[in-house]
């Protein structure tokens, strides 16, 4: 709940329509590493509807074997779900922070998450563990692989009907 990429990535996933998740009978859950006192604030400011859980000492990011540091390799493309650079990310997260109710920096910085799809029980279909902060998996694709038949548009490009 620290990094600005994070962030646009939930308001992504809270665009999921809450019909397509039940259609497909699996739900959706996001783990935070900040403090449980974020929650309600991040809920609202990006419009995350589903459950959402901390960590702040971020033992399910070290159980799970998720990297502290980035890895950035020439072949890997940014996430669509991705909507600012690297700089800017920055000075958005830390202004964020700087203007919340809470000061403090929500979360390290240098933790890197990922995207799981489990159940039932503790079977593990995917797992995709980010390189750094511009390699979210690309929603569309998890949603395919967790069996929900919708297919959802996540661009924010400006849609053209004929008629």
């Amino acid at each position: 709940m620290s990094a600005l990429n994070c962030k646009e990535y939930v308001e992504d996933l809270s665009k999921i329509p809450r019909e397509a998740l039940e259609a497909a009978d699996i739900g959706l859950v996001v783990i935070g590493q900040s403090a449980h006192r974020h929650i309600e604030p991040f809920c609202s400011l990006t419009g995350y509807p589903y459950e959402i859980y901390v960590d702040p000492e971020r033992c399910i990011y070290q159980k799970l074997g998720m990297r502290r540091e980035e890895k950035f390799t020439d072949s890997a493309n940014p996430s669509p779900h991705v909507k600012s650079g690297v700089f800017v990310g920055h000075m958005k997260s830390i202004w964020r922070a700087m203007t919340s109710p809470v000061f403090d920096f929500q979360g390290d910085l240098h933790q890197q998450g990922g995207a799981i799809i489990a159940g039932p029980g503790s079977q593990v279909h995917f797992s995709h563990f980010d390189m750094n902060r511009l390699d979210h998996m690309p929603i569309p694709w998890l949603l395919q692989l967790a069996g929900v038949q919708q297919t959802l548009d996540f661009s924010d490009k400006p849609k053209i009907i004929h008629v």
